[in-house]
C-alpha cells in the first residue's frame, strides 16, 4: 500500500483533502488519525482570513457548493496553535497555502520551510471562490509557473500543485507547473457553480458562485486525472467524488498514485479508513502484491 509522492513518503495512498479535515483534531475523538497515508489542512494564508459572509454552503444534487472563501487563522496562529497537536501524529502533515500574489505563495512557502513537522507543501493555484489571487493564478500557464517557481525557490520540501478544473485544458497547466518545479499535482478543485432561491430569485450563496463537489464531479476529475497522467512524469494525486474504495481504485487505473477524500469527510468522517480498507480488500482478492502494479493500467 505504500506510495511515493515527489519524496513524501505515504504508507498507504490515501489522504484528506484541505478544507474538509480541518485541522485534523476536530476529527481526533472520531478517527484513528494515525491510519491515514497524509493529513493536508485547511488552507493557509500569511494573515487570518474570516472568508466569505454566510450563506456558503448549498446541498446540491450529488454533491455540495461551497463559498467558504477560504477562512483561516493564518499562519502565525497554525504555528503556535495547530502544529503542536499535528507533530503527534504519525502521517507526514502536508500544508496546503495560497496567496493573492507570488510575492504572498514565497513568503508563505518562507515560513512553513521553516516548520518542523510539516513534510510537503500543497500550493493552491485555484479557488473558484475567492475574487482576487488564486482563481487568475490557476488558469493561466505563465502565471501558475511563476507561482511555483517562487514556490520551489523557498522551500525543499516536496511541492504539490492543485490545479483548478476550470480550464480549456488542463494538461497545459499541468506542463507547466511542472516544468517550474512541481514534484507532484492533485486535481481537481472544485468545479464553478451556482444555486438559485426560485422564491426570492436570489443567488443561495451569498458569494452568488461557489465550488461545486462530490459525487456529481467525478467523472470529470476522472478523465482530467487520465489526461494529466499520460502528460506530465511527476505523480498525480486524484480529487473528486471520492467516497467509496471502488471510486479510489478507478483513480489509480486512470493513473493516479494517491487520493484524496474530500466532501465525503462531511458525510461520514470515517470515509478515508473505509476506503483504505477496501482497497487493501481489493489488492487481496486480486492478487496484486504492490499498489504500483495497479496505476495506470487503464486499457483502453
Amino acid at each position: 500500500m505504500a506510495v511515493t509522492i515527489g519524496g513524501l513518503a505515504l504508507k498507504n495512498p490515501v489522504m484528506t483533502a484541505s478544507g474538509t479535515f480541518g485541522y485534523a483534531r476536530e476529527f481526533e475523538s472520531l478517527v484513528d488519525l494515525n491510519r491515514l497515508g497524509a493529513i493536508i489542512v485547511k488552507g493557509l494564508a500569511l494573515k487570518p482570513v474570516k472568508g466569505n459572509p454566510p450563506p456558503r454552503i448549498v446541498e446540491t444534487a450529488c454533491g455540495m457548493l461551497n463559498a467558504i472563501g477560504l477562512e483561516n487563522v493564518g499562519i502565525d496562529a497554525f504555528e503556535a496553535e495547530k502544529m503542536p497537536f499535528l507533530r503527534t501524529l504519525q502521517p507526514p502533515v502536508v500544508a496546503n497555502i495560497y496567496g493573492t500574489s507570488v510575492e504572498e505563495y514565497a513568503a508563505l512557502s518562507e515560513r512553513i520551510e521553516a516548520i518542523d513537522g510539516i513534510a510537503a507543501l500543497e500550493v493552491n493555484i485555484s479557488c473558484p471562490n475567492v475574487k482576487a489571487g488564486g482563481v487568475v493564478f490557476g488558469v493561466d500557464p505563465l502565471a501558475a509557473a511563476r507561482v511555483v517557481a517562487a514556490v520551489r525557490k523557498k522551500t525543499r520540501k516536496p511541492v504539490i500543485v492543485k490545479l483548478s478544473p476550470n480550464v480549456t485544458d488542463i494538461t497545459v497547466i499541468a506542463r507547466s507547473v511542472e516544468q517550474a518545479g512541481a514534484d507532484a499535482v492533485s486535481l481537481i478543485n472544485t468545479i464553478t457553480g451556482m444555486a438559485i432561491d426560485i422564491e426570492t430569485r436570489r443567488p443561495r450563496l451569498a458569494n452568488i458562485t461557489g465550488g461545486l463537489s462530490g459525487p456529481a464531479i467525478k467523472p470529470v476529475a476522472l478523465r482530467m486525472v487520465w489526461q494529466v497522467a499520460r502528460t506530465v512524469r511527476v505523480p498525480v494525486i486524484g480529487i473528486g467524488g471520492i467516497r467509496r474504495a471502488e471510486d479510489a481504485i478507478e483513480f489509480f487505473i486512470a493513473g493516479a498514485t494517491a487520493v484524496q477524500i474530500g466532501t465525503a469527510n462531511f458525510i461520514d468522517p470515517r470515509t478515508a479508513l473505509d476506503v483504505i480498507a477496501g482497497i487493501e480488500q481489493y489488492l487481496r482478492l486480486h492478487g496484486i502484491r504492490d499498489i504500483a502494479d495497479l496505476l495506470g493500467t487503464l486499457e483502453t
